[in-house]
């Protein structure tokens, strides 16, 4: 049985980088997407291995901490 999660943003910042898309399978520790804050680069891991169900940001788009940035599905 699959389990859907919500990844949150860890702080409050800019999105630097997006490096998935939704549909992409990923590893366990794989890096979904980049935040900035303060000019310190924080990457947003998948916490299991499976599937990104959709993204909730776009680059450049401020987010703040605790902020749902992507559904994930994990496998």
């Amino acid at each position: 049985m699959t389990k859907q999660t919500k990844i949150r943003s860890e702080i409050t910042g800019t999105v630097w980088k997006i490096l998935v898309q939704a549909g992409d399978t990923l590893q366990a520790d794989d890096t979904l997407m980049v935040l900035e804050s303060m000019k310190m680069e924080i990457p947003v891991i998948a916490p299991e291995a499976g599937r990104v169900i959709e993204l909730f940001i776009a680059e450049g788009a401020p987010v703040r901490e605790g902020q749902d940035i992507a559904l994930f599905e994990e496998e």
